[in-house]
């Protein structure tokens, strides 16, 4: 039986976490805003949207935003940030999504796709309704940290695997799904996306003390989050 990350039950502790984290606030989120650069006047889907703080930051850069998360608990605090008129709903990563055809320039999926087993209809959907040309970028758990954090585990085999990781100094678990990078790979090229870059990103330097441990401080950069900006081909090959 399939195991699910049920984030409605620490919705709260995770979005307070999220906030302020090294590994969300000081690496991931940066590192995303970074690769999506001059977002102003364009139309982004926010992935997994959560609390709302990366379609925040993007609607502050001048985009328009619409999201969604399997979480009601998640988008409930998201319309809390962004407003009662935010384009918020609750939809699946992996089921058709609530969007038409060729709707977005931008879809943006932070730390959403390692928890499918299968990326193969949620690609071609994302796919469906980016607009020919539309860029993906997204990040995901680095396939090395799988064998790393659990020893003697096969890096080859697609693995289902839970952690406990605290939120907001509460327990909790997270359930995911390893793949190794040839297979993160090919799923992306099969899906017709063209891969522009391929990024272990730094953290942010300048984070508050006590944010970034003392035995990173004099690393310039660690691996957690592996991350990827894509492109659709500018013409649908969809369309007949």
């Amino acid at each position: 039986m399939l195991q699910e990350s049920k984030y409605d039950d620490f919705a709260t502790d995770y979005a307070d976490e999220n906030e302020f984290s090294m590994l969300n606030a000081y690496y991931e989120r940066p590192a995303t805003l970074e690769l999506a650069g001059d977002v102003a006047g364009r139309r982004i889907l926010d992935i997994g949207c959560g609390a709302g703080p990366l379609a925040e930051q993007l609607i502050l850069r001048g985009a328009t935003v619409s999201g969604f998360d399997t979480s009601h608990a998640m988008v409930d605090l998201a319309r809390q940030r962004l407003g009662d008129d935010a384009d918020l709903q609750v939809a699946t990563l992996g089921e058709k999504l609530p969007y038409s055809d060729s709707s977005f320039d931008d879809a943006i999926a932070s730390l959403v796709f390692h928890y499918l087993p299968d990326w193969s209809f949620a690609l071609e959907e994302v796919r469906r309704v980016l607009k020919p040309g539309g860029r993906l970028i997204m990040s995901v758990n680095h396939p090395i940290l799988y064998p790393f954090n659990h020893r003697g585990k096969d890096y080859f085999q697609l693995t289902q695997y839970t952690d406990d990781v605290t939120f907001n100094g509460k327990p909790a678990q997270l359930t995911y799904w390893h793949r190794p990078l040839h297979e993160i790979m090919t799923a992306l090229i099969s899906a017709g996306f063209a891969i522009e870059r391929v990024w272990e990103p730094p953290y942010v330097k300048a984070a508050p003390a006590g944010v970034i441990p003392e035995a990173l401080r004099d690393r310039d950069a660690f691996l957690s989050f592996l991350f990827f900006s894509l492109h659709t081909s500018k013409v649908d090959t969809n369309t007949p």
